[in-house]
């Protein structure tokens, strides 16, 4: 395939990789569109900078939270390109914008769509004990990451894996899903796989609440939670006598723990037990056994090393 002209927005690590391996396969890049850096937790992990690739390359750049002013369509439209590239861009793209490369827009997602439209899919997935996760490749539309399917790749989830794990193999497959697609784009072709939108979920992006670990919900549940909130993700936490705990590692026990949420019960080697589950006074439930903590001042501890004594609780807010 002959290089193409490819306009680029996009943002944070998943961006550039994009960017870096359209670049990579002799595609031309004359304008590169990415946010400026933002508050949000999430959004200062994988940072690696977008404007600095445009910059090293000497390849024109707008910074922009919301792609839909005068100046975007008009550099877009000034860019005459064959395609454009988006990858994790924050924001509604209009279609005035996505509709001007002659072949469209593919955007890159890090979820297997149409479920886990929106934000933090990994996160999201991995609290939902999805058993896989992958990237795709789509062709943009007017409706958040609902597009025609081009291609997409997957990665298994084991109990082993963490967050951070997910998103090493889900980030290496950012590059070749995105030069794949655009051979496939190039050719002309226009039969892509429709996304069943009955099957659609979107998500919202992931805050301080919604890390807040509910010893009420099943053992897996809390386990998935806090490997789905590993370093250097904002972690699951809860409250011991009244100060916040961040379960940093945790396992499910092999056997049945019964009694109240959240109560501490008894030391397992460097951690301790937490009885877990709505209808844990049935006895029928397993456990969660924390291993690592760290508290507020950010100081981290084996859990056994942290309790001095067994019995009182965990609770999911200061009591």
């Amino acid at each position: 395939m002959t290089g193409m002209r490819v306009v680029a927005f996009g943002y944070m690590t998943w961006g550039r990789r994009t960017i870096e391996a359209v670049l990579a396969a002799g595609h031309e890049v004359p304008l590169i569109v990415t946010h400026p850096d933002g508050d949000n937790a999430y959004e200062k992990i994988f940072n690696e900078s977008v404007a600095d690739l445009a910059a090293d390359h000497g390849i024109p750049l707008l910074v922009r939270n919301r792609a839909e002013d005068a100046e975007v369509r008009e550099a877009v439209a000034g860019a005459a390109a064959d395609v454009m590239v988006v990858s994790n861009w924050r924001t509604w793209l209009p279609p005035e914008v996505y509709s001007l490369p002659r072949l469209g827009t593919v955007n890159v997602h890090d979820a297997l769509l149409p479920a886990y439209a929106g934000f933090a899919p990994l996160n999201w997935a991995l609290i939902n004990d999805e058993p896989e996760v992958g990237v795709t490749a789509h062709m943009m539309n007017a409706e958040f990451d609902a597009g025609d399917i081009i291609l997409q790749l997957r990665t298994p989830v084991s109990d082993d894996d963490t967050v951070v794990d997910l998103f090493d193999r889900t980030l290496a497959m950012f590059g070749p899903i995105t030069v794949e697609a655009l051979e496939r784009v190039a050719t002309g072709r226009t039969d892509w796989t429709p996304q069943d939108r009955t099957a659609a979920s979107y998500f919202h992006r992931r805050g301080e609440e919604d890390n807040r670990i509910d010893w009420a919900w099943p053992a897996r549940d809390i386990f998935n939670l806090v490997r789905a909130q590993a370093d250097p993700y904002p972690n699951a936490y809860c409250f011991h006598r009244g100060e916040r705990l961040r379960v940093l590692r945790a396992r499910v026990t092999d056997d049945a723990i019964g009694g109240t949420p959240g109560r501490i019960v008894i030391r397992r080697g460097s951690g301790v037990v937490i009885v877990a589950g709505a209808d844990a006074r049935r006895g029928r439930n397993r456990g969660v056994l924390v291993e690592r903590v760290r508290t507020d001042d950010g100081r981290e501890y084996d859990a056994a090393d942290h309790f001095p004594q067994m019995g009182g609780y965990l609770t999911s807010h200061p009591s």
